[in-house]
């Protein structure tokens, strides 16, 4: 079984790879069954100025060796957009 950090490292480059699109960095890893689902954060469209970038939240999950088994789109935003605490 491989670490957290290196399930969040493949889940950054399966979701870079498969969308064509920038990571922004790992909001969330949590162990599952056989693996990791890890959430990655990516730029889905650069706008000028940056703070109206749109932004989306892919979730990932991984077998214990770090392969993909599956991901989707959680959701998007604006960058800088905080939502109210305890809401997606």
């Amino acid at each position: 079984m491989i670490s957290a950090s290196e399930a969040a490292k493949y889940a950054v480059d399966h979701v870079t790879r498969l969308t064509g699109r920038d990571a922004e960095g790992v909001v969330g890893v949590e162990r599952a069954d056989d693996g990791w689902q890890v959430a990655v954060e990516i730029v889905e469209t650069h706008r000028i100025p940056d703070s109206a970038d749109i932004l989306a939240v892919y979730v990932t999950e991984l077998d214990g060796d770090g392969e993909l088994v599956s991901y989707r789109r959680r959701h998007r935003y604006l960058r800088g957009h905080v939502d109210r605490c305890g809401r997606d």
